[in-house]
């Protein structure tokens, strides 16, 4: 329980941070912010893999490039689902996914070595 409440909190700063370093990304309240991290943990644990399995084809042809959209796709995914989570553009989206990612990753493995 404890390494989901991690995880989720971890989440959580990395999309404030996100929202801080990513212009068209919007958190409008603390609540928001952490309603977002957990609707994005969601999506990512089970509407992405779907949608990985059904991209695959394209992700391939891409050289997995199309993995960045898909990413941006569950990111934007989140942000319609929850109010006072705002994404202006896929761009947007696919930068701020990556941004959640890289910190989540970092801390990940900052924790690993401690």
């Amino acid at each position: 329980m404890s390494s989901f409440l991690i995880h989720w909190l971890v989440t959580a700063v990395a999309l404030g941070v996100a929202s801080w370093i990513v212009p068209g990304i919007r958190v409008t309240s603390w609540p928001a912010l952490f309603v977002a991290a957990l609707v994005l943990g969601f999506v990512n644990a089970v509407i992405r893999p779907i949608l990985l399995i059904i991209t695959l084809p394209i992700t391939v042809l891409t050289l997995g490039l199309f993995y960045l959209v898909l990413n941006g796709l569950a990111f934007g995914l989140a942000a319609a689902l929850v109010p006072g989570f705002e994404v202006d553009s896929l761009f947007g989206a696919i930068l701020g996914a990556l941004v959640v990612g890289l910190i989540s990753w970092f801390v990940g493995a900052a924790s690993i070595r401690a």
